[in-house]
């Protein structure tokens, strides 16, 4: 899993993983009537989590955000697809069942690293299919601004955050390269026995 390790600790922006997380009624209300004031929002959200100081107050925040505002559907079964029609309902219901624990257990401790930073909106420019890049600059203090682009569709009438390109690496892909690497070596049932003990 290195290769997605070192990309999201390089960004670390704000709740950018892109999995889905247990709803929590802790999930501040996001602006998602442009994919410009949807990211500007999401971001300076999560962000201002972070600077609470408390990891566990973040960790709650990190599942709310994501709930509400990641493509979850969408971003869970792509990460898998090409194993979908090898895999049985209920290895599939077990994989989405231990998606939300990984990130939380995988990542949310290295948001703090990013505490400080802010996220600047550059433009949004249309995708096919009715979707948005939202290109961006992440700026901490005493570091080079670092570019992403979030790759935004709306789900139900709202923006949601579908992949996200940092520094030119596809986080998604990267994702799904990692879960490709433990399926191919040890099955699609030790993949999710390591999302639970990361959980």
């Amino acid at each position: 899993m290195t290769k997605f390790r070192s990309a999201f600790a390089a960004i670390a922006i704000a709740s950018g993983a892109l999995l889905p997380a247990v709803f929590s009624p802790a999930a501040a209300a996001i602006d998602t009537s442009d994919p410009q004031r949807f990211i500007s929002t999401f971001t300076t959200d999560g962000f201002l989590a972070m600077r609470t100081g408390n990891r566990e107050a973040a960790k709650a925040k990190f599942r709310a955000l994501l709930a509400q505002n990641v493509a979850v559907e969408q971003i869970g079964t792509r990460l898998i697809r090409r194993w979908l029609p090898t895999t049985s309902p209920a290895q599939q219901a077990a994989y989405k069942a231990a998606l939300p624990g990984y990130v939380v257990g995988t990542y949310a401790d290295r948001l703090f690293e990013y505490s400080s930073a802010t996220v600047r909106v550059i433009r949004a420019q249309p995708t096919a299919g009715g979707g948005a890049d939202v290109f961006t600059q992440v700026i901490k203090p005493g570091s080079q601004p670092i570019a992403a682009t979030w790759s935004v569709v709306k789900v139900n009438g709202a923006w949601k955050v579908l992949n996200l390109n940092v520094a030119g690496i596809n986080v998604a892909m990267a994702q799904a390269a990692d879960f490709d690497s433990v399926i191919q070596r040890q099955g699609f049932d030790a993949l999710v026995r390591m999302m639970k003990a990361r959980g």
